[in-house]
């Protein structure tokens, strides 16, 4: 059990104790700890604050659950100099993220067409398990894809410009080189462009239920009732196995580079070391990989959308990420410093004026997507400057869960769920009956509670909340 010490507003610290580098910081209100504590998410917090070169403090967001390395929720900042990058701080799921586009549609224009709309974008949509999609490429177009994210999938019609200039640092990464990544990572990603996966990733259709901010709600384009969609999903077998690999290369790395760690889990090496640099390389193209595939994505659904519903645009709000390591610049202690920073599922939240802020959204400040789970909600928030000067512009991504795959499936009966989405006006498809139960509200935290700590913490602010209509899973 860790001490944790109240300092503010849905704060609480982990002093410094032993080997650690600096603090913990946890963003939680008094529920939301409860929760916490029943993992071992606070002992991941602490071990990430031993990592050398470390600049801060290690950070935990209300979503926080136990993960690989860091804790699911976590955010790190090191020197570029001094610090190390570490796979388990990034995750399996290289740039795992979310995408919102809007319609001009309505809810009631939508809501009697939901069953043939959710069936078609089943069928539309490849999905589940390993699942390959109708985009088969060859080793050199997919080393051309890594190198150029969302741009690839635009360039071959999947979209627009105007979709790159929503997206979070325009869909590419420019650090990313193919000769980092494995012939075994470029075989799992032939035929996997343009496919949802499984697990907690969804497509979701739903509305805007209400309005908390009238002026961001305004620059974002968002009105009461108008109908959106949510994308949710990453980069598939490559950028799994391109974790794979490196936390492999790492294991063996740490060694050689005598770097002290109290979990194995937490394997890193230097930044600047050679292995440092290719794994960089190597995430780069799984977050291109990423950008890539949810662009086409959303070409599939405008695709639906526009068949059922007369040509209906869908217009992208804004794509984010949340597994992922970029390096940026960061004030700390008065001075502008380059820094690594590590957020495994948490999401950047940029404030206004920030020149990596889209044109159209900077006098605002930068769009942040938090999904729920599926029947629940889901939130627009936007970035704030308290946010740069505290989490290094982080924020939560999601709702984290409070039951493991493997106790969801002991604990929720699929008929109890069914019924409760059918009770909710929900439609969905599922690919597997398991992945329902194991992505099922009851074994996650309360959406509503979990943006309620970024907003009265101030890290970020509320926007608009989004009310589902029908999900598509894998």
């Amino acid at each position: 059990m860790h001490k944790l010490v109240r300092y503010g507003d849905f704060r609480w610290r982990i002093e410094k104790s032993g080997g650690m580098r600096v603090p913990g910081v946890i963003y939680a209100d008094e529920e939301g700890l409860e929760a916490i504590r029943r993992d071992r998410s606070l002992d991941q917090v602490v071990n990430v604050a031993h990592l050398p070169g470390i600049v801060g403090q290690s950070m935990a967001m209300p979503d926080i659950h136990w993960g690989y390395g860091f804790p699911i929720g976590g955010v790190a900042a090191m020197d570029m100099e001094e610090g190390v990058i570490s796979p388990g701080g990034v995750g399996y799921d290289i740039n795992c993220g979310v995408r919102l586009a809007v319609s001009n549609l309505r809810r009631e224009e939508v809501a009697p067409h939901l069953e043939k709309l959710v069936t078609a974008l089943f069928s539309k949509i490849p999905c589940g398990v390993g699942g390959g999609g109708s985009i088969r490429l060859g080793r050199k177009e997919l080393a051309d894809l890594l190198v150029r994210g969302a741009r690839w999938s635009v360039e071959r019609g999947y979209g627009s410009a105007e979709d790159l200039r929503h997206t979070e640092e325009e869909g590419r990464l420019r650090s990313a080189d193919p000769d980092a990544v494995s012939s075994r990572a470029f075989e799992r990603g032939f035929d996997q462009v343009g496919t949802l996966g499984s697990g907690n990733h969804f497509l979701e259709v739903g509305y805007v239920e209400s309005i908390f901010d009238e002026e961001a709600a305004r620059a974002f384009g968002l009105e009461e009732g108008a109908v959106t969609v949510l994308l949710h999903c990453g980069s598939r077998g490559f950028g799994h196995q391109v974790a794979t690999d490196f936390l492999q290369a790492m294991q063996k790395a740490a060694g050689r580079e005598r770097i002290s760690i109290p979990d194995r889990q937490l394997a890193c090496v230097p930044i600047r070391s050679s292995t440092g640099q290719r794994y960089m390389a190597a995430m780069a193209c799984a977050a291109n990989y990423a950008w890539a595939n949810r662009q086409v994505l959303l070409h599939l659904t405008r695709e639906v959308f526009s068949q059922l519903f007369r040509g209906a645009p869908l217009r992208l709000l804004y794509d984010v990420s949340h597994n992922i390591a970029k390096v940026e610049s960061h004030t700390v202690k008065g001075k502008k410093r380059e820094l690594c920073v590590h957020r495994k599922g948490a999401t950047r939240a940029f404030p206004p004026g920030h020149p990596d802020v889209p044109d159209r959204y900077r006098s605002v400040g930068q769009p942040v997507l938090i999904p729920g789970d599926m029947g629940t909600g889901s939130y627009v928030l936007v970035g704030t400057e308290r946010a740069m000067e505290e989490t290094f512009g982080s924020t939560c991504h999601g709702a984290g869960r409070v039951k493991s795959r493997s106790e969801a499936r002991k604990k929720i009966r699929l008929e109890e769920l069914e019924r409760k989405l059918a009770s909710e006006g929900v439609v969905f498809r599922a690919k597997s009956r398991r992945t329902l139960v194991e992505e099922a509200p009851d074994a996650y935290k309360r959406i509503d509670g979990v943006v309620g700590v970024v907003h009265g913490a101030g890290i970020s602010r509320k926007v608009a909340r989004l009310k589902p209509m029908a999900v598509v899973k894998g």
